[in-house]
């Protein structure tokens, strides 16, 4: 009976019924807990006020404050709620921090005569309670008036003068130089920095857990990791390491497993091309250029990252630090997304085996995304430099990590998506019918080019609450590259394996369903291990770490279907043409569980992301997952195209130097998470012993400056294997001779 259900599972059938059924659960319960969204996100106080009726700051100045921080991109400098980079500070802990030093100096005077410095072991006990007392049942964060008691309306004064002094005369020690910020502009920053504070010191309501569930990690009030998350993080490991066995398992015994006389497609022969597949070789040189100059500036962050003070190459007055990291991170969002975008223009002619009626209109998406591409970068620049003080939202940079275009360039980007959609669609539509991958092609295509606007709420303004913000921030990085990508990946890749004549039909459908199957599973609801310390209740703890334990399950089964690819055509002999589209798609799936999977599973469980959030840890998995899960498949996608070309025009085409980028840029890429990863897991024991706001330290990272020196050898290695690949596909694709 077991048997006979398990073998209804796996069929075609089953596995397509089971994917819709999960998919429906999980984007139903995604509504469900968005639907809540505002009954547990923390308030913004319409005032906050001293026990003696000061005004401190209000709703409006919080959400002015916002502006300001996000208008100067403040969030690729330091972070807030461990959200943003990490050479700056973490602005709500230094506030909570801060506060509780002031607090233990007010309540020594008050009780004992005395400074905190002062007092002994007994006393200094007394000061905490008292502390304590302030910050838990003195201070509430309420919708209407939060009253500070006069020892804490004194902290935010003494904080307040600390936030303008680093924000407008610049913290050289940590690679801000400032000179931008006015002060007025740097007090309304502070009233969010200081609302920000609160979500993390002051309770949520019936409950004895901070707003962001407790973290950071302050010894001076006794602010701890509670049990519940190490619960969470233990049946984290139980539920991966059983289902990893389960997936394998079913893997080889279903998947896997070839039918009587069952015969592979014939192969794809290029022996031409088609027109608007020829217009996407001038996208091939931008696409890699871009790639490497965001590697460029990946080297020269390290370089402010390890000596923060000295300028590299070009002074940091012409070359910020938080300007360069938000190009850094966003042109690696643009090269990876244009070359999944060529891929699509790409195969979409050979599966309606006819071309485009109107080829120049890929032209036409060419010169869009040069548009956004070159406007976004000079937006950014000029935004974060406060030249565009009335126009910084339309025009500049939006400040919000990940998503920096200001909403011009957004608006344009998903006109763009769009216009690539209908393209694909019109022309493979017909092509559809009763082809599960070619379905799945155009309905991922289309998810790809619709769910960015979850990160363009509301369309005009900035949205008010961080917490709010955030929360759809999160829906465009994780579920538009851990869902929507994924599930483009699996469609395209499982039909290459069919065109190339890798893998039969049925079983590429079956592995298709089974990974879309895992994905939607796990990616979905997956989203929530972002969500643990940004003001989001409890039990997006156990939401998200339990669907995080997921994620590397679908990763495992594309190695596995991968290393069978390659091994399937080394056994028959065969000539095949296109080795080094496959190479990088076999590298992908290796990349994408080293980066994505073990490294994700490593930060993702809640104990270790408490102490680790927002450390040099997150790197690692941050780097590796985005280069190897989807920058790879981008590269692949170039190579196909510059093959596709070279069968068709009977051109010279030689793997070698192919070969030599592939490796130097996977060894590069590999040996940066040792440094990386030795000094989060240092910074990761300092966070537990002496608090987050001591990891945070520029003293405590410059102990580490000898790994952070070490940086140079992979990051020359990544640059060095880019621009072997730049020259490689050029050559290639320009100035190949005829055999």
């Amino acid at each position: 009976m077991h048997q006979s259900l398990l073998d209804k599972f796996m069929s075609r059938k089953g596995l397509f019924t089971s994917f819709w059924i999960i998919a429906i659960i999980m984007v139903s319960m995604l509504i469900y807990y968005t639907a809540n969204l505002q009954k547990e996100v923390p308030p913004i106080p319409q005032e906050v006020v001293s026990a003696g009726g000061e005004v401190l700051y209000t709703y409006d100045d919080v959400v002015e404050g916002k502006a300001l921080f996000q208008q100067f991109d403040l969030t690729d400098w330091g972070s807030l709620l461990g959200m943003g980079a990490y050479i700056g500070p973490d602005f709500s802990t230094d506030l909570l921090h801060y506060r509780a030093e002031h607090l233990y100096d007010y309540y020594g005077q008050e009780l004992y005569g005395k400074k905190n410095s002062e007092l002994d072991d007994l006393e200094r006990g007394a000061v905490k309670e008292r502390v304590k007392k302030d910050f838990r049942a003195e201070t509430k964060l309420v919708e209407g008036t939060t009253v500070y008691t006069e020892a804490s309306a004194a902290a935010y004064h003494k904080n307040v003068e600390y936030v303008v002094d680093m924000l407008v005369n610049g913290d050289r020690e940590r690679a801000f130089r400032g000179g931008i910020i006015r002060p007025d502009e740097a007090v309304k920053i502070a009233a969010f920095f200081d609302w920000a504070q609160l979500v993390s010191s002051s309770l949520r309501p019936g409950t004895e857990r901070t707003w962001s569930n407790n973290w950071p990690h302050e010894p001076l009030i006794d602010q701890d990791l509670t049990f519940f998350s190490h619960k969470v993080s233990l049946w984290e490991f139980l539920i991966l390491w059983t289902l990893t066995i389960v997936v394998v398992f079913l893997s080889y015994e279903y998947l896997f497993k070839k039918e009587e006389n069952e015969k592979l497609e014939e192969p794809l022969k290029i022996t031409s091309i088609f027109p608007s597949q020829k217009k996407l070789l001038k996208y091939i040189p931008i696409v890699a250029t871009l790639m490497v100059v965001q590697m460029v500036m990946g080297g020269y962050l390290a370089h402010l990252y390890t000596d923060p003070t000295s300028d590299f190459i070009i002074s940091q007055e012409l070359l910020p630090f938080n300007v360069i990291r938000s190009m850094h991170t966003q042109l690696a969002i643009l090269w990876v997304a244009v070359g999944w975008l060529v891929g699509g223009l790409l195969i979409a002619p050979w599966v309606a085996n006819k071309d485009h009626k109107y080829p120049w209109l890929v032209n036409v998406l060419w010169a869009a995304l040069i548009v956004v591409a070159v406007g976004s970068i000079i937006g950014m620049y000029m935004g974060a430099t406060g030249q565009l003080r009335e126009t910084w939202f339309w025009l500049g940079n939006e400040g919000r990590e990940l998503l920096n275009l200001g909403r011009v360039w957004d608006i344009g980007l998903v006109i763009g998506l769009v216009f690539w959609f209908l393209l694909i669609i019109s022309l493979i539509r017909k092509a559809a019918t009763n082809n599960p991958i070619v379905s799945t092609i155009i309905w991922s295509a289309f998810a790809i080019a619709t769910l960015y606007m979850a990160g363009m709420m509301p369309i005009h303004k900035i949205m008010p609450n961080y917490t709010v913000d955030d929360y759809y921030r999160w829906w465009v990085i994780h579920l538009w590259v851990e869902l929507t990508f994924e599930l483009f990946a699996a469609g395209v890749i499982a039909f290459f394996t069919v065109s190339l004549g890798l893998i039969t039909h049925k079983t590429a459908v079956r592995v298709m369903f089974f990974e879309l199957f895992l994905i939607s599973l796990s990616g979905t609801l997956g989203v929530g291990h972002h969500y643990f310390w940004q003001g989001l209740d409890e039990y997006w703890i156990a939401v998200g770490g339990i669907f995080s334990a997921l994620e590397p399950l679908p990763l495992a089964l594309m190695i596995i279907e991968a290393w069978k690819n390659q091994r399937e055509k080394l056994y028959a002999g065969e000539r095949f043409d296109f080795s080094i589209p496959f190479l990088w798609i076999g590298g992908s799936a290796v990349m994408n569980w080293i980066g994505a999977g073990f490294f994700g599973m490593m930060i993702n469980t809640p104990t270790i992301n408490y102490y680790t959030h927002a450390t040099y840890l997150i790197m690692p998995h941050g780097h590796v997952a985005l280069l190897g899960a989807f920058g790879y498949i981008a590269i692949a996608f170039l190579y196909m195209t510059s093959r596709t070309n070279a069968l068709a025009n009977n051109l010279e085409w030689n793997d070698k130097l192919s070969r030599y980028g592939f490796w130097i840029l996977t060894i590069g890429a590999l040996l940066y998470t040792i440094p990386t990863y030795v000094i989060g897991m240092y910074q990761g024991e300092v966070a537990m012993d002496s608090g987050y706001f001591a990891a945070r330290l520029r003293e405590t990272v410059d102990v580490m400056k000898g790994w952070m020196w070490a940086r140079t050898v992979p990051d020359g290695l990544m640059i060095l294997g880019g621009v072997i690949i730049l020259v490689d596909l050029t050559q290639k694709t320009f100035f190949a001779k005829r055999k």
